[in-house]
């Protein structure tokens, strides 16, 4: 094995278990968003804020945010500039059905107050994750 290739492996492997240390962050504070929300009123029963509903879908949203973000720095020719454009697109389509979800009620126990506590999540999941993919993942210039 050649240093290049041992180098490359280790920056793998401190790349996996960044992304995961951020999808435990991002779960984390997500944690804290839901008691609030909780404490605020939002109803026990509504599933989206219920730990394995929004601990799911928090590294799910870690992971693919990673994926693209790899495949956006390998392939773009300005990455920064597509990313910086592109990741507050994906947030706001994020919104989308935590804004239904409000206006509808449709899910039980949903309320503007669960919906604005999913928002939170989607800026908290964001914030996180581009923070890591930026140590991790660096842009070139």
């Amino acid at each position: 094995m050649t240093d290049t290739t041992a180098t490359t492996r280790s920056s793998g492997v401190l790349t996996a278990v960044g992304v995961v240390a951020a999808a435990a962050v991002a779960t984390a504070l997500n944690a804290a968003v839901a008691a609030i929300a909780h404490a605020a009123g939002a109803s026990p029963e509504f599933q989206a804020l219920q730990l394995p509903t929004y601990a799911t879908f928090t590294v799910l949203g870690v992971l693919a945010g990673a994926a693209g973000w790899a495949i956006i720095r390998a392939r773009a020719r300005n990455p920064r500039r597509v990313l910086r454009v592109l990741v507050p697109a994906v947030l706001l389509v994020s919104l989308v059905p935590d804004v239904l979800v409000g206006a509808s009620a449709a899910l039980p126990g949903a309320s503007w107050g669960g919906a604005v506590a999913l928002m939170v999540m989607h800026v908290v999941v964001t914030v996180v994750a581009v923070g890591a993919y930026l140590r991790l993942l660096p842009l070139r210039s």
